[in-house]
């Protein structure tokens, strides 16, 4: 495990912590109003390997092979020039630290760390964190890179878990989830909606289908895969029968024969790589899934029986109410999608970029 401290004066900023994955849904904006939770685990820290946060330049400032060396191959409407390698923490793992006042921006409901870094050591005063915390973005800390070193605690490094112990566990996430509302005239409320962190997953896995697919149509297995996938990729690529397959795949599943496609994989939370089968099925596109949402497209959980009450004998099970389901059909995260294909070398293809000019121009209606 590690410890982050001061790079100027060596003050301890955080507690021990052991590295993850960067989430899917770090740089997600979801809905309005809304309140969404911490985005990393307690007691664990992930490190972007992208700028985030100003200063920014515009893309017409930027010139495109320079835009190209650091992988992006269509244009944004502007680009992050910060240090790259910024660590993502929870806020309750931060320690010796004090919030810099004039640096809150324009914030709704909390903190977005628009004017920079918002959080000093408390022992030198030297601005080393941005928290963010503000309505409809996911709760984080993220550690500037050159204002703080990583120290390691403990001697040791502890060796990620294999595929078989991550499978085993089974920490699925579901596709459904109550969401929160700062609320309004009668105070905080909820709905219950697609998880945003299936639909943040949905617009990454949705740019490597598009890319997978070299323009062609594109079946993905029925149930709740299609139910995430279909509509949109019937939508953005030509009418026709399927020219290309997808398949889940992944550890414990039956090896994918040879005339599959495309592969929907699970990625590992720990190191970030993407599962790769042995044999014929090496070649085929591999489409990067969060293990929990994976998990859930191979093995979908029942629905769980609750203790009844009442007049029901204690130990029987009642199968009412129903679990609440969203009212509209899944929608891919728009801002998550157009992230990724832009980083896709085959955004290049003129097919692909029409699709993301569309997107640009509100055309997909519904999609996203």
């Amino acid at each position: 495990m590690f410890v982050f401290v001061c790079a100027r004066c060596g003050a301890e900023l955080t507690v021990p912590l052991s590295q993850v994955s960067l989430p899917a849904h770090a740089r997600q904006i979801y809905g309005n109003g809304v309140q969404l939770p911490v985005l990393m685990e307690a007691g664990t820290f992930a490190v972007d390997p992208e700028p985030w946060g100003r200063p920014w330049r515009m893309w017409d400032e930027i010139d495109p092979g320079e835009a190209e060396a650091r992988g992006i191959y269509a244009p944004v409407y502007a680009l992050s020039d910060s240090v790259p390698g910024a660590i993502v923490i929870a806020p309750g793992d931060i320690r010796g630290t004090r919030l810099i006042p004039e640096k809150r921006s324009g914030s709704c409901c909390g903190l977005d760390g628009a004017d920079g870094p918002n959080m000093a050591c408390e022992a030198c005063d030297l601005p080393v964190a941005t928290r963010v915390d503000d309505c409809s973005l996911w709760q984080a800390v993220r550690l500037s890179p050159d204002a703080v070193h990583r120290v390691l605690v403990d001697g040791v490094h502890a060796a990620p878990l294999s595929w078989a112990e991550l499978t085993e566990k089974g920490e699925s996430t579901p596709p459904f989830e109550p969401i929160s509302t700062w609320g309004g005239r009668f105070g905080p409320s909820h709905y219950w909606s697609w998880s945003p962190q299936w639909e943040a997953a949905a617009g990454r896995a949705l740019a490597h289908l598009l890319a997978a697919s070299e323009g062609q149509p594109v079946k993905v297995p029925g149930g709740l895969t299609a139910d995430v996938f279909q509509r949109a990729l019937d939508a953005l690529l030509p009418a026709g029968p399927p020219r290309r397959r997808a398949v889940l795949a992944g550890p414990g599943r039956p090896a994918p024969d040879a005339g599959v496609d495309i592969l929907l994989v699970p990625v590992h939370p720990q190191t970030d790589q993407t599962w790769t089968p042995a044999g014929p099925a090496a070649s085929a596109y591999p489409v990067p899934l969060p293990l929990g949402v994976w998990l859930w497209l191979v093995s979908p959980q029942p629905y769980v029986p609750l203790p009844a009450s009442g007049g029901i004998p204690q130990d029987v099970l009642r199968d009412d109410p129903l679990p609440p389901r969203p009212n509209y059909l899944f929608r891919a995260d728009r801002g998550t999608f157009q992230h990724t294909l832009v980083r896709l070398p085959a955004v290049r293809s003129p097919w692909l970029r029409t699709i993301l000019e569309n997107l640009t121009q509100d055309r997909p209606a519904g999609l996203f």
